[in-house]
């Protein structure tokens, strides 16, 4: 089998992807109400006031939920190609990726029993 013909379904697959992303976006632009006010046009980030002082406090709970949104966002930008390609990687292709699986997961226990998902 060619290169080319094991990443024909890959393009196609994103091709697709990105024509449905395109259409959406522009029929949720085109539908979409626009009426804007002063709270709409305000600048807006992470929850706090737009005009404060540099010196205020930051709360470390936004950089650990964003931490572990790229966490787990990188176990599936891994899994999935494992997954597509499970039967020609054998034996030692699981194994690898349950270990993977596995660190990832004791990961996730330690963040869980140091609160980091509570708010």
């Amino acid at each position: 089998m060619l290169v080319r013909e094991a990443y024909l379904s890959l393009i196609i697959y994103s091709i697709f992807s990105l024509i449905i992303v395109l259409i959406l976006y522009l029929v949720s632009y085109a539908v979409s109400v626009k009426i804007p006010s002063i709270q709409k046009l305000s600048i807006y980030e992470c929850g706090f006031e737009p005009i404060n002082s540099t010196q205020s406090k930051f709360n470390i709970k936004f950089y650990l939920v964003a931490l572990l949104f790229v966490l787990f966002d990188l176990e599936i930008v891994f899994v999935f190609p494992w997954a597509i390609n499970l039967y020609h990687l054998g034996l030692f292709g699981y194994y690898s990726m349950i270990l993977f699986l596995f660190i990832l997961t004791l990961g996730f226990i330690y963040e869980y029993k140091k609160g980091a998902l509570e708010w």
